[in-house]
């Protein structure tokens, strides 16, 4: 959907309560006694059909129609079933915005018709927004308004909090209540027929204070704008999500299983790390990981130091850390000499942790904490304390406090105990040091700041240029082939297809001859060095992982170790024999021949594709051969991938450590098992029917990588989480000097070209562009330039090939799209010495043509004044210029599509609603 009206949810300036009564249950009546309570400015009316001249001494109609006035927001807390009627009379009167708190009734029942598609169609035919039903309601601390049966009163803060639970929101204001946590916002989205949480979370990451965003998961209905939407806003705010339902017995989705994944549970885990969010697994976690994210500087790595003032509270913080995967840090010779020199480490004298003692005073505390918070090989200091008399929590703690200026690296504090450790942890909460019940705890929350620096830097990360491209041709050649097979009836590829499209990739295959009859077996085996491996290709084992329902039969229908032509005519003999007594209805559609694949200290792994019902196309990888599920070793991936992506992919997998482990060169493995990702990522961008694609087993060995079995299936077009590269866009123009010249999208990879293109621009050039001089460009600018979202934002460059076989880049357009897609921003530059070839002319039109397509309404830019070649340019274009006296600068706006409703007409007037 889009945030069309959700301004009225958020900021509305009166609001009617719909079928509230002062009955002691009344809902409706809840939602007024807090609006009453929190301060609300605006009107507040009731609606209720039994005529009371007022509610709780707010003045009641009979119905929306004798309202006053149309209010910014109606509350709707009728009886579910009355709603859809209730809705379209809101929206005839004009009502915009209609928050649903009613529940209790099944939304999908079909007598009459789906209470759902009642709601949706009385909410689209008026235009009216439904935030609901089944919600809490939506609260705003900020500016007084608490439209909600919440039983609680909320501070003002800086966390947003977007959930699909009503009840697991109630707990959540307690629990922050009870941590002294405040909200920007709190709103749940119950049944979502039509506001979505990706709505609201764009909503949020544009017009909010809020400087951290929790959000609550139980399903979710539109894959690729939520990714959208929390990529949007992890680049601006600390994003934490929490998702029920992450076991199979716990999952109601009522969705078909993912092939080839156990538990669905791993994808939404690649998903929330692809957007740069934190995953926390309990409530707890959440505010521990939201205390800790929010209150400590970035982290430089994942070594962290102890100091504590016993052994044993120590070593559950460390068993805890390695359990988890983090590093326990080793001092440096400096560092540990001074810890022996002073004694202040008794137990394992200058080694982590440091153990202080039972009688460490508050300065012995102090004193070990400089020496090792400012060791370089130390990311974080964990201050594990147990109270004494010697060493009282409160009295350590104040001088930590006062001290904690002179520490170079972040602190986590753990505070064991109850009755005098509590004075210590709210001393530590109010000075923003996080502070934890126990080590353990402590532990978990520092891991959950790994986890963030790791997510962020990969949704920051400017990958490698990628060391291949596909061709026009192999694409074509793969098409054709799914062309044929659908024509066919066919809902896979046979062995021999599934082979080309592999080839056409340039993934290696093993070689292998197809055949039908017993004789061409032994002819086309006497031509091949034996021994041989014999498949049949049938009906049944055409499609990717199916093996899972009956892991003991993964090699039937498959002969190995076969010595001379006449074995393999006697083994394909054999094969049929079988198909047809186990499997009658299957046909026979060939036979694979191959040599057989023995030595070399091979590895066997399993790489491919498979199709989620909610994220669309997702990258498996792990160990392969018949292990695959005992070891439960396949990690997944949505793409696209780029080479950094696919590392960190396959460090996730125990494959990986038995590479590092065995391997001569595990450097050389890893880049090859990293083109293979990629390379599968681009297979299914490609091709977009494809559903499956399995490769198992995936040879690993010295001379490189080797697809020995493999499958594919076929399926409707798929929908991609994240956009992927739209490869369609490219063309190749001559211009007017004879250069050929590439327009294309820019993709992540391009780093290194922008870095080169900024260097040749003129100080002029850079000004005119970011409206201040920028000498270099930081890796979170690159990052920000090339590795966009391609459905709200859109770079076009120029590039030609240089003659020494290098590329560079000539100049770039770019536009920022609203998330309604109302207004365009755009920005062009071009090299200093290009100027006059019409590069920029070029780009810009190509710019214009696509935005035209996508629908969106209107193109902006803000040029300054002596930009005078720019704004020639704009005016042959047909914008309109207007001098903008607050910002001295020359504000350009071209319309591209007429708007076609009021909403949009209204939003082409004045920018927010």
């Amino acid at each position: 959907m889009s945030t069309q009206f959700l301004r009225r949810f958020f900021s509305p300036s009166s609001i009617a309560v719909i079928g509230a009564s002062e009955k002691p249950n009344s809902l409706g009546g809840q939602v007024i006694r807090n609006l009453l309570d929190s301060g609300f400015r605006g009107n507040i009316w009731a609606v209720n059909p039994k005529g009371y001249e007022s509610v709780l001494g707010v003045d009641c109609v009979s119905r929306p129609s004798q309202l006053p006035q149309t209010p910014d927001l109606a509350v709707i807390c009728s009886p579910l079933p009355t709603v859809p009627k209730v809705l379209t009379q809101l929206g005839e009167q004009g009502v915009r915005a209609a928050l649903v708190l009613s529940g209790g009734s099944d939304l999908d029942e079909l007598r009459g018709g789906s209470l759902r598609q009642r709601l949706i169609k009385a909410a689209r035919n008026t235009g009216i927004r439904v935030l609901g039903p089944e919600c809490m309601g939506l609260i705003v601390p900020g500016t007084r308004l608490n439209a909600s049966y919440s039983s609680h009163s909320i501070p003002r803060g800086k966390v947003a909090y977007l959930g699909q639970s009503g009840m697991l929101a109630n707990a959540m204001i307690d629990w922050a209540a009870g941590k002294g946590i405040g909200f920007s916002h709190l709103v749940t989205v119950g049944d979502s027929v039509d506001v979505l949480l990706a709505d609201l979370l764009d909503y949020i990451n544009q017009s909010s204070p809020a400087q951290s965003i929790l959000l609550h998961l139980e399903r979710v209905q539109d894959a690729q704008h939520l990714m959208t939407a929390v990529r949007d806003a992890s680049r601006n705010h600390l994003v934490l999500v929490i998702k029920s339902g992450r076991t199979p017995a716990s999952d109601l989705s009522g969705l078909p299983p993912t092939p080839g994944i156990a538990n669905r549970d791993q994808v939404f885990d690649a998903a929330f790390a692809r957007a740069g969010v934190v995953r926390v697994n309990d409530s707890d976690d959440l505010f521990d990981a939201l205390e800790t994210l929010s209150r400590m500087k970035p982290l430089r790595g994942d070594r962290l130091a102890i100091v504590a003032n016993g052994l044993g509270p120590a070593m559950l913080a460390i068993d805890k850390l390695l359990n988890a995967g983090g590093r326990l840090a080793e001092f440096t010779p400096a560092t540990q000499k001074i810890l022996r020199d002073r004694d202040l480490d008794l137990s394992k004298p200058g080694e982590n942790p440091v153990d202080l003692g039972g009688n460490a005073t508050p300065e012995r505390f102090v004193t070990a904490l400089d020496v090792v918070a400012n060791d370089p090989n130390v990311d974080a200091v964990l201050v594990v304390h147990a109270p004494t008399r010697m060493a009282p929590s409160s009295a350590t703690a104040k001088l930590l406090i006062e001290q904690r200026g002179r520490f170079k690296r972040n602190l986590l504090t753990s505070w064991m105990g109850f009755e005098q450790a509590s004075g210590a942890r709210r001393l530590c909460h109010d000075a923003g040091i996080p502070t934890y019940l126990s080590p353990e705890k402590a532990v978990k929350a520092f891991m959950h700041m790994v986890d963030y620096q790791r997510v962020q830097a990969l949704l920051q990360e400017t990958p490698p240029s990628l060391p291949f491209t596909t061709t026009a041709a192999s694409r074509a050649e793969s098409h054709q082939l799914i062309d044929k097979a659908l024509k066919e009836g066919r809902q896979s590829l046979l062995h021999s297809e599934t082979s080309r499209v592999l080839d056409a990739y340039g993934l290696p295959v093993a070689t292998g001859r197809y055949v039908q009859t017993a004789e061409e077996a032994r002819e086309v085996a006497g031509d091949l060095q034996g021994p041989f491996a014999l498949k049949v290709v049938h009906d049944g084992n055409c499609r990717p992982f199916r093996y899972r329902q009956h892991p003991h039969k993964i090699s039937a229908g498959l002969l190995q170790d076969l010595e001379n032509p006449g074995q393999v005519a006697t083994g394909l003999e054999h094969l049929a024999t079988r198909v047809a007594e186990k499997f009658p209805g299957f046909n026979i559609a060939e036979y694979c021949l191959q040599p057989m694949q023995r030595g070399k200290h091979s590895m066997q792994l399993c790489a491919g594709i498979t199709r989620d019902p909610v994220f669309g196309p997702v990258i498996v990888f792990g160990i392969g051969g018949y292990k695959v599920n005992i070891l439960a070793d396949r990690q997944v991936a949505l793409p696209p991938l780029n080479m950094s992506l696919a590392a960190d992919m396959i460090s996730r997998t125990h494959a990986a450590r038995l590479i590092r482990a065995h391997s001569s060169d595990p450097e050389r493995d890893e880049q090859h098992l990293c083109r293979l990702l990629v390379t599968l990522s681009q297979i299914a961008t490609d091709l977009p029917q494809l559903r499956g694609l399995e490769i198992n087993p995936l040879l690993l060995n010295r001379d490189g990588m080797l697809a020995v079995d493999f499958a594919m299936d076929l399926g409707p077009p798929a929908r991609f989480a994240i956009m992927p590269y739209p490869e369609e866009l490219r063309e190749w123009v001559k211009l007017s000097n004879g250069w050929d010249v590439e327009v294309r999208p820019i993709r992540a990879e391009d780093a290194p070209l922008i870095t080169a293109f900024h260097q040749r621009l003129s100080e002029q050039s850079i000004r005119f562009r970011y409206f201040h001089n920028k000498a270099d460009l930081s890796q979170r600018d690159l990052s920000t330039l090339a590795h966009i979202n391609y459905d709200r934002q859109m770079a076009f460059i120029a590039e030609r090939l240089c003659e020494d076989g290098s590329k560079e880049m000539l100049g770039v357009v770019r536009v920022w799209n609203d998330v309604d897609n109302i207004r365009t921003e755009f920005s062009v530059i071009i090299r200093d010495d290009l100027q006059g070839l019409g590069i920029g002319k070029l780009l810009m039109n190509k710019m214009i043509g696509y935005s035209r397509r996508i629908g969106t309404l209107e193109m902006y830019g803000k040029i300054m004044v002596d930009n005078h070649p720019m704004r020639a340019l704009i005016k042959r274009l047909g914008f309109r210029q207007k001098f903008n006296m607050e910002e001295q600068v020359v504000d350009a706006v071209l319309r591209l599509n007429e708007p076609e409703s009021d909403w949009q007409r209204h939003r082409l007037e004045r920018p927010v609603e």
